[in-house]
């Protein structure tokens, strides 16, 4: 079986001096490898040709016999590393807590492990009758949630 450290190592010589970031390898038992990059311009296809072309040229397929794949991580899917909050600050995203509980909101900031969602609700506000709609931050932890994602809207 290929060894994954091997592969993250190619694909961090790669990186090197460019602004892509690694989300996520995956290998599976039967050597079929699966590298994701992001960008916050989002990622080039001549550039995966490009990655994958090097890890290609530095693995042996004589002693292993693998199938390749390199893509950019889905702009629907979960985010996977601290970059991708990064990336999006400023954007609308879906946030599902341990608890179950789903919002949607502007996601505000991120600082380390911490991010900040503004999510629009009602509020009651202290001299008035009826609940007002405001925007209220919740916090979170990226390693407490079972996930977040970016909301692609047409509009």
């Amino acid at each position: 079986m290929i060894d994954k450290n091997v592969v993250k190592g190619l694909v961090d010589e790669w990186l090197e001096g460019k602004e892509y970031f690694l989300v996520d390898i995956q290998i599976s038992s039967d050597d079929k490898i699966v590298v994701e990059i992001d960008h916050a311009d989002g990622v080039w296809i001549e550039d995966c040709v490009e990655l994958s072309k090097y890890i290609e040229d530095r693995l042996s397929r004589d002693e292993e016999d693998y199938e390749l794949e390199v893509g950019s991580a889905g702009l629907g899917q979960p985010f996977k590393v601290p970059q991708q909050y990064q990336n999006f600050v400023g954007k609308e995203v879906e946030v599902l807590g341990k608890d179950g509980k789903k919002v949607k909101g502007v996601l505000k900031s991120v600082d380390g492990n911490d991010f900040v969602v503004a999510v629009n609700e009602k509020v009651q506000v202290e001299g008035k009758k009826r609940p007002v709609k405001m925007d209220v931050d919740h916090a979170y932890k990226m390693d407490e949630v079972k996930y977040t994602k970016y909301i692609i809207s047409f509009k």
